[in-house]
């Protein structure tokens, strides 16, 4: 892949991103809140946003979402890693 598909794949999850969070936050700010991990002040801006404001947004070659998952055991716990797996007899 090349830098600039690299940054070409960046900009279309920054703006499926943008897409979906304006979506949840519409629908239910409570929830959206809480399954973003955002604060009330950045969700009402992201709600507001206009069509062309999100896609100026989401053209920067920074990805806007990221994991909120930082921990070793609970990427362990997650995907089951260096867990022994018993067979069934």
């Amino acid at each position: 892949m090349t830098s600039e598909q690299l940054l070409a794949e960046i900009r279309e999850a920054n703006l499926t991103y943008l897409m979906l969070a304006q979506t949840l936050i519409r629908q239910d700010k409570a929830e959206a809140v809480f399954r973003l991990g955002l604060n009330e002040d950045a969700a009402d801006i992201l709600a507001s946003l206009s069509a062309a404001q999100v896609l100026k947004l989401a053209s920067r070659n920074t990805l806007l979402c990221g994991f909120r998952v930082d921990d070793n055991l609970v990427w362990s716990l997650l995907t089951n890693h260096n867990t022994p797996r018993k067979s069934i007899n």
